[in-house]
């Protein structure tokens, strides 16, 4: 099938398909005559596996360690685990960051009077040194 087909299939799209070409996560498929992407069954599995890891929130890399061993008849669960333990430990941290910037935003929301002032605690608290060291990494586009 088409590229058009196979992203209405996986609810990717056409761009996300061709991203993870790129990024080696999905094996380049073969084309037509007329140069176009021609996918198969197999490629779509491996499309909506990419597409739910991501959706969880797996890295490239990691999803690329996911893919090798999905594919590996030789492989154990304790491998997989491990990918996966490493990931929930990696949510913890960014969720407690992330519950951090939210206390901090609450307590200069809360000390803002909202009112005609243009005195606000807002961006007094924007404009001072922050001691907090938040580790919310940029998310991998792709």
């Amino acid at each position: 099938m088409k590229i058009s087909q196979a992203a209405k299939e996986t609810g990717l799209s056409a761009k996300q398909i061709r991203d993870y070409e790129k990024a080696g996560l999905l094996p380049t498929p073969m084309r037509t005559l007329a140069g176009y992407r021609r996918y198969s069954a197999q490629d779509l599995s491996q499309l909506r596996f990419i597409s739910n890891a991501r959706k969880v929130g797996f890295s490239l890399q990691q999803i690329r360690q996911l893919l090798k061993l999905n594919q590996d008849p030789h492989r154990t669960s304790r491998e997989v685990k491990a990918i996966t333990e490493q990931h929930i430990a990696e949510l913890k941290d960014k969720i407690a960051s992330l519950q951090e910037m939210l206390a901090l935003l609450q307590r200069w929301h809360c000390s803002c009077q909202g009112n005609d002032s243009p005195d606000c605690s807002i961006l007094s608290g924007l404009g001072e040194e922050i001691t907090q060291s938040f580790s919310v990494a940029e998310d991998e586009k792709v």
